[in-house]
C-alpha cells in the first residue's frame, strides 16, 4: 500500500466518468469518497497508459513470420541450417535469436552436440573388446566368478 489509498473499482468507474463532465479533481474526489492525490494519480496513470518495459525484441513480426514460414517448408532441419536460410533472407541476426524466436513459435527443435572425435588408435580398441564380447553369455561370468552354477 502506497501514499494514497487503493481504490475500489467503484472508486475507479466514478474517477474515469466525471472528469468527461467537466468536473474539477476536488469535486471528484468528493463523490467517491477518496483524496485528490489519488484522483490526480489514477487520472494521469490512465492518460500515460503503461509502457512495455525491458529490451525491444531484435527482430519485427515480419522477420519472425518469414523464419515460421522457413521452419515449416522443412521442419527436420537443424538450427544452423535455418539460419542460413533465415539470414539470406535478409535477417541480420545471431543463431541464438533463431533459436530463441523457434522455441517462441512452438517448434521443438535443438542443437546439435559434437561428440568428440575417436583416434585411430581409440577405434581398433573399441573394435577389439567388441569382437572379444562377440559370444559374451552369463554363464561364462558365472563360471568365471566360480559362483554356483544352479539357475
Amino acid at each position: 500500500m502506497g501514499k494514497t489509498a487503493d481504490l475500489t473499482v467503484v472508486q475507479k468507474t466514478t474517477i474515469d466518468t466525471l472528469p468527461k463532465e467537466g468536473k474539477t479533481q476536488k469535486v471528484i474526489a468528493k463523490e467517491p469518497g477518496c483524496s485528490q492525490s489519488s484522483v490526480s494519480k489514477h487520472i494521469n496513470r490512465e492518460a500515460k497508459g503503461r509502457k512495455r518495459c525491458g529490451r525491444k525484441k531484435y527482430t519485427s513480426n515480419r522477420d519472425n513470420h518469414t523464419l515460421e514460414r522457413t521452419v515449416k517448408q522443412n521442419p527436420f532441419k537443424k538450427v544452423g541450417e535455418i539460419h542460413k536460410e533465415w539470414t539470406a533472407a535478409g535477417v541480420s541476426a545471431s543463431r541464438t535469436t533463431t533459436h530463441r524466436r523457434m522455441q517462441d513459435m512452438g517448434f521443438s527443435c535443438h542443437i546439435p552436440c559434437v561428440k568428440p572425435l575417436l583416434n585411430n588408435r581409440q577405434h581398433m580398441k573399441r573394435l577389439a573388446w567388441a569382437k572379444d564380447k562377440k559370444d559374451y553369455c552369463i554363464a561364462a561370468v558365472i563360471k568365471a566368478k566360480g559362483a554356483p552354477t544352479k539357475y
